[in-house]
């Protein structure tokens, strides 16, 4: 009796949930390792798009919908891409059956963590920074990071997207800081964490310093921007992109384009990847992602789709071309192993912190700190009640080190988890410093009404 009723429990639950079950595909984490990704021992460029079937005012979650996973991954392997960025998710529902089918087509996750209910108020940020909104995007965290081809969690999109909204700085920072931690004190593969900025050039680099200095358990794993600058017809002097490299030359972590791909004029993507991941550029940069794969209100898609079916656009048929002559650079690319933290940026007339001076940053609201040790528990998924205005807002200033590890859930002193997940990353010596000369020219990417929502809205 005992053997049956096993035998038929067994039976009920492949029947329920034949993902569940299935082998997982095998694929490479992907770690960190002074300013660039290392699978293994090979260097890792981020080869990608964005994707967001339905567009920033549609919020859906297109890895749990398997049949237009599977339907596009079709697409991702045309084009011969390593990651697609996802920018909502639903922490409530099943993501394995199309996790899996990306990792057995080579291909990571880079994934915002917010979603349009559960993110930073960029007119207002301090009240929605509370444990309502960390124990959403905590549980996000849970779901995501058992997958080995979750490359990255992005902690904001464009939150700061002007001179005026660059208060709103510690509190991103603080959530970076916040799931880092909450990684490391759960005992879990130490998935990067880091922020997609707003290509602002008034407070470009102040931004990326700020995101690497302080502490080390207040530093980001990674920093990206989304930069529409390069503009067809244009080149790697024209665009900017070499006084970018410039001022970047001695960024100590790993950097990269969110989004790109301009579409003013034709868009032909004519030597954008190929500067990308030339030699010129893969001492400082990782790669980047074009934006976005699916034809949307804003007409930047490389496809149209209609139902199951997918239409190439001419753009589709340029990256592809483009990606094929883009080859990387043998060996490692010329990163830095090395390199310790940026200078934190002093106040101007661009850059203003209000509160929060310096390294400075509030602390973890009172009702999130249980979740480092006990989990979040169950998400609220897409249709929850939202945090924006929950209440338990952060009421002080983080101790600088507070953010650190000294064990995990399961035992384990933060060093010692660390190994065991793929290694911490390495700071080195201590001075390297964003290199600040010069001054290149962009253009501003949109505006998205709460910070680190869904994806540039451009104008």
């Amino acid at each position: 009796m005992k053997t049956f009723a096993i035998s038929a429990l067994l039976a009920a639950t492949a029947a329920a949930s034949p993902a569940a079950v299935e082998k997982r595909a095998s694929i490479t984490p992907v770690t960190v390792k002074g300013n660039a990704f290392f699978a293994g021992d090979k260097r890792f460029y981020i080869r990608g798009v964005d994707y967001q079937p339905g567009g920033s005012s549609d919020a859906k979650d297109p890895i749990a919908d398997v049949s237009g996973c599977k339907r596009d991954i079709a697409e991702f392997k045309k084009l011969g891409i390593n990651t697609i960025r996802v920018y909502t998710v639903d922490n409530t529902a099943n993501h394995d059956e199309c996790m899996n089918a990306l990792a057995a087509a080579g291909i990571y996750l880079a994934l915002d963590v917010n979603t349009p209910k559960y993110s930073l108020n960029r007119a207002n940020p301090a009240p929605s920074y509370n444990g309502v909104y960390l124990q959403s995007i905590f549980a996000t965290i849970d779901v995501f990071q058992k997958y080995s081809n979750t490359l990255l969690f992005f902690s904001g999109n464009e939150v700061i997207n002007d001179d005026d909204t660059t208060p709103c700085a510690p509190y991103v920072k603080a959530v970076t800081r916040d799931m880092r931690q909450y990684i490391r004190s759960r005992g879990y593969r130490n998935v990067p964490v880091g922020y997609s900025a707003a290509d602002v050039e008034s407070n470009r680099y102040e931004m990326a310093a700020y995101m690497n200095c302080g502490t080390d358990d207040e530093r980001s794993d990674f920093f990206a921007f989304n930069d529409y600058s390069w503009c067809d017809p244009s080149s790697y002097s024209t665009s900017g992109w070499d006084q970018k490299v410039a001022k970047f030359s001695n960024y100590s972590i790993p950097l990269f384009l969110s989004e790109y791909g301009c579409i003013t004029n034709t868009r032909t993507f004519s030597g954008q990847a190929q500067a990308l991941y030339g030699s010129k550029m893969t001492p400082v940069y990782s790669g980047g992602l074009v934006y976005e794969y699916s034809e949307e209100a804003n007409q930047y898609g490389l496809v149209t789709i209609d139902g199951s079916t997918v239409t190439e656009k001419p753009d589709f048929a340029a990256l592809k071309t483009e990606f094929s002559k883009a080859s990387t650079p043998s060996g490692d690319g010329g990163y830095k192993s090395n390199g310790g933290a940026s200078s934190c940026p002093a106040d101007s007339s661009t850059w203003k912190l209000n509160k929060f001076q310096g390294s400075a940053l509030p602390a973890i609201p009172e009702g999130a700190k249980q979740y480092m040790q006990k989990g979040a528990g169950a998400g609220p998924g897409l249709s929850g009640d939202g945090s924006q205005n929950a209440g338990g807002a952060s009421s002080g200033t983080a101790t600088p080190g507070s953010g650190a590890v000294a064990s995990t859930a399961g035992g384990q002193t933060s060093s010692s988890a660390g190994a065991a997940a793929g290694g911490l990353r390495a700071y080195g010596a201590p001075g390297a410093q964003l290199h600040l000369a010069g001054v290149a020219p962009f253009i501003v990417t949109g505006v998205v009404f709460f910070g680190s929502l869904l994806g540039a809205s451009l104008l």
